[in-house]
């Protein structure tokens, strides 16, 4: 339906310039001023319902201002009968279109207010600085002319290459389908403003040469209406890593090179043009560099931490243990490890279902995090229901203390949080100044001890005995504060 309704448009421009001819002007106005409107609002519609909404928004901007600049050439065509001549604001609005475009084509997937509002600047200051070279040119007879053809030349293929680029390098569907139907549209663009400009430069509004005008503008409105997500292109990461890291240096760079332009004739502008394009970049870059550290530090969280509890996960505690043991090593201290069961948990769970099992692990690792609140000590998700602490500069007698603290503070969990309260089982291991076992040990050890105490009935601590190389490891009987 939206190809017949373009094809019908075209078709009763056409029907308007043959059969009056006396109102052909006027009226083939109306139908170019139409023709770019039709587009934004297909652009809006759309925006509303894909997730690249800010480049649809763009583009119905960039189309709304193209309408005003041919809206003002038929005020100006009405008033001073010459419908061939474009008066200067006819010119800053054409000049304007290009703005939201390359502002869009610009910016990054996802960017910080700070910085998009870098880039719209960069992006106006560019537009005022085109303007000013374009009005120069309209001043200065035919050669000024042909300059300032060619200058739109330019602007329109510089539209058209960045939007394949993106097109080609995008893979998130919604934003890919916009880019393709962008990029189809700045093609088709860039071959009527070339035809329009150079093979019928002078000639008149109101003749058939008006119907090319509409095509990409209708070839926009229904291409924006039947846009749906896109699967993105074979996998291409570094076209697309090239686009993402060069896209930020399009604004500066086409406003260094019109600022070169407009030097001789506009030298405040210009000048302008250079430091904003510098200072712009600079703090574009340093904006985006403070947010790399931002994600890098927050990935960094992530990979240490457990995602369901929130405390270390296996692989911190591993690097932390190998760490502390290489540190107690050197400085000849103390090192012990707990390792913690919750009693019953299978039990737990499948009576409470998993979603009460999650907070019963969420529950205990919190309670063992607030316990365990010395500076150096590490509370981790050793796996399953299990946790572990290690404890430097910490001898065994301490750490059998610290695992009743943890198993007393456990079982005080409000009865109200959980459907039921729970206990803990914990196994002491420790390694004492000038008697350094491997970390192996310390875990075998922490492990033997945690069996133990599930053995002799849970709910208790037991510790490991430090025993020479020939005896290995033993299991302490049990204290009389740890039986409950």
């Amino acid at each position: 339906m939206p190809l017949v309704l373009a094809l019908l448009f075209v078709l009763c421009h056409g029907l308007v310039l043959a059969m009056l001819p006396a109102s052909a002007t006027v009226l083939s106005f109306c139908f170019l001023i139409a023709a770019p409107l039709l587009a934004a609002a297909a652009c809006l519609r759309q925006g509303r319902q894909q997730r690249a909404a800010p480049g649809w928004r763009a583009t119905a901007l960039a189309m709304l201002l193209w309408a005003g600049g041919m809206a003002m050439n038929m005020v100006d065509a009405v008033r001073a009968g010459d419908a061939n001549d474009t008066p200067e604001i006819s010119l800053l609005l054409y000049v304007a279109y290009g703005v939201p475009l390359v502002f869009v084509l610009a910016r990054a997937r996802r960017e910080r207010w700070a910085i998009s509002l870098i880039d719209a600047l960069l992006a106006a200051l560019l537009g005022v600085l085109f303007f000013l070279h374009t009005r120069y040119h309209a001043n200065a007879g035919d050669a000024g002319m042909n300059g300032l053809r060619l200058l739109f030349d330019i602007q329109n293929a510089c539209i058209a290459a960045f939007a394949l680029l993106r097109w080609a390098s995008m893979d998130l569907p919604g934003r890919r389908a916009f880019f393709r139907v962008l990029a189809i549209y700045a093609v088709a663009y860039l071959v009527m403003a070339g035809y329009i400009n150079h093979a019928a430069a002078y000639i008149p509004f109101g003749l058939p040469a008006d119907l090319l005008i509409d095509l990409p503008f209708l070839l926009l409105a229904v291409l924006a209406l039947r846009a749906r997500e896109s699967a993105p292109a074979g996998e291409r990461p570094r076209l697309r890593h090239a686009v993402q890291a060069g896209g930020p240096m399009i604004l500066p760079l086409l406003l260094l090179v019109v600022a070169t332009l407009v030097v001789d004739h506009a030298r405040y502008w210009a000048l302008a043009g250079f430091v904003a394009a510098i200072l712009g970049f600079g703090l574009r870059s340093m904006l985006l560099q403070i947010e790399l550290l931002e994600r890098q530090a927050a990935l960094d969280a992530l990979a240490r931490l457990d995602g369901l509890t929130g405390v270390a996960n296996r692989r911190q505690f591993d690097a932390v243990l190998q760490a502390e043991w290489s540190r107690a090593c050197r400085q000849e201290s103390a090192l012990s490890l707990l390792l913690i069961d919750i009693d019953h948990f299978k039990r737990f769970n499948d009576t409470y279902g998993h979603p009460a099992g999650d907070r019963c692990l969420r529950e205990v690792a919190a309670m063992l995090q607030a316990t365990a609140a010395r500076g150096g000590d590490l509370v981790a998700r050793y796996g399953g229901e299990e946790f572990a602490v290690v404890a430097p500069a910490t001898c065994p007698e301490s750490a059998h203390e610290l695992g009743e603290r943890l198993r007393v503070a456990v079982q005080a969990i409000p009865a109200g949080v959980l459907p039921e309260s729970v206990t803990i089982s914990v196994g002491v291991a420790g390694m004492r100044a000038l008697q350094p076992q491997p970390p192996e040990a310390l875990l075998a050890g922490a492990d033997a001890a945690l069996y133990a105490a599930k053995r002799a009935g849970r709910n208790r601590v037991e510790t490991s005995v430090e025993a020479g190389p020939a005896q290995g490891m033993g299991i302490s009987p049990p204290m009389p504060s740890s039986v409950y």
